[in-house]
């Protein structure tokens, strides 16, 4: 159970991790083991293929620059009477990254985590991931964490690791916001601790909404569909289109693609459970559904897709045009592929630079000011029967 594990490793640190690593993960690791060392992930980095690698980079590249495009300024400004009002933005001090281990390996999530908390200027950031890689880390991910800039790397996986992160053990370091996806002990882990750390998000499974018409190709469609089932048996894709022919069409073209793919049993699970085909009477009605569910990707399949985009209000990530498949998103593209899911795209933005970042406002009052607003702040404290704040202002005021 996640509370009882976050509370065990608030508890007793290190020991409990111990613990914890031999029975989830069935590694037998002392406390002196967490950390991967520089030379071990020197190591790592040299066993990938240098084409990998050269991938990884370009990838790299691409999430900077458009991470960067998007951080707010300090600012102040001095009013006509000499006073100044402003904000100073600052990075936070540390951060913690969750890489998931286990069947697969995540190359792409370490740079979707790491780069922005960079961008931000965050001072240290510290990779945790599950040792289920032959007790050690992937060399993929560690490769991509040395690539990315990670300042420490430690095999701990689970809701363990989130909770090291959290209140800090003898070797790990508490940190001020964690970021990453998990499995649904991570993410609970997440929720527990979001009052002593901040958390990116509550992530669900992953989802796909593709909006389409007749200019649409079944195939690619298909495509967009597997793309999102593949991650697990709980992911959505869900079409909505104003072509019933795709109702069959669709179907066939997954059938088609299913015999040369690697994961067709999760993928046939997922959209036997939560795959649909509507059909719409029109693409505005097509939209406005799209709106209503609010999905972590939607990519616009239509002879017009800029038009469909202008009246898009709830989406994490779109993809606009038939060449815009969402994997582009999930890799190289360089928007974040960490997005908000369970129907919050229509409250809430993917993982930024900013969200590595906090805002201080700055006040400093002329005299000139202190007397001619003076007399407002003491009467609305008044009306407010809180006469101490009243007083602060009145002692400041001249006769």
């Amino acid at each position: 159970i996640p509370k009882g594990i976050v509370e065990a490793v608030r508890a007793r640190g290190d020991e409990a991790l111990v613990e914890f690593s031999e029975k989830f993960d069935g590694v037998a690791l002392t406390a002196d083991q967490f950390e991967v060392s520089q030379a071990e992930i020197d190591a790592a980095f040299d066993t990938v293929d240098p084409a990998l690698i050269a991938s990884l980079k370009k990838a790299h590249a691409n999430i900077q620059y458009y991470h960067g495009k998007n951080l707010r300024q300090s600012w102040e400004e001095t009013l006509d009477d000499g006073s100044t009002i402003g904000q100073r933005v600052t990075p936070i001090e540390s951060a913690g990254v969750y890489v998931p281990g286990g069947k697969a390996f995540y190359p792409s999530s370490v740079l979707m985590n790491i780069v922005p908390a960079k961008v931000a200027g965050v001072a240290t950031i510290i990779m945790v991931s599950p040792p289920s890689y032959n007790g050690t880390i992937h060399p993929a991910v560690l490769a991509t964490a040395k690539i990315a800039g990670a300042d420490r790397v430690f095999r701990i996986g689970g809701a363990q690791a989130i909770a090291a992160l959290a209140y800090g053990t003898e070797t790990i370091p508490q940190v001020l916001k964690i970021t990453g996806p998990g499995n649904t002990f991570v993410t609970a882990a997440k929720s527990l601790v979001r009052s002593i750390c901040d958390i990116d998000t509550e992530a669900g499974p992953s989802e796909v909404t593709v909006i389409a018409d007749t200019s649409a190709n079944p195939r690619y469609i298909a495509g967009e569909m597997m793309a999102q089932a593949e991650h697990d048996e709980e992911a959505s894709s869900v079409v909505i289109t104003t072509d019933a022919r795709h109702i069959a069409s669709v179907p066939k073209a997954v059938e088609v693609e299913l015999e040369t793919l690697s994961r067709t049993e999760i993928i046939r699970t997922s959209l036997a459970n939560n795959g649909r085909i509507i059909v719409a009477r029109n693409l505005d009605e097509a939209t406005a559904l799209s709106n209503l569910i609010g999905p972590e990707h939607l990519a616009i399949y239509t002879e017009n897709p800029r038009a469909i985009l202008e009246n898009i209000t709830a989406a994490g990530s779109i993809m606009v045009g038939h060449n815009t498949t969402v994997v582009w998103g999930d890799y190289i593209a360089g928007p974040n592929h960490i997005l908000p899911t369970g129907r919050r795209a229509r409250f809430s933005s993917p993982l930024t630079a900013e969200d590595f970042r906090k805002v201080s406002s700055v006040i400093e009052f002329s005299d000139e000011r202190v007397q001619a607003l003076g007399p407002d702040v003491i009467a609305i404290a008044t009306a407010e029967e809180l006469t101490a704040h009243a007083r602060a202002v009145e002692m400041r005021q001249k006769d």
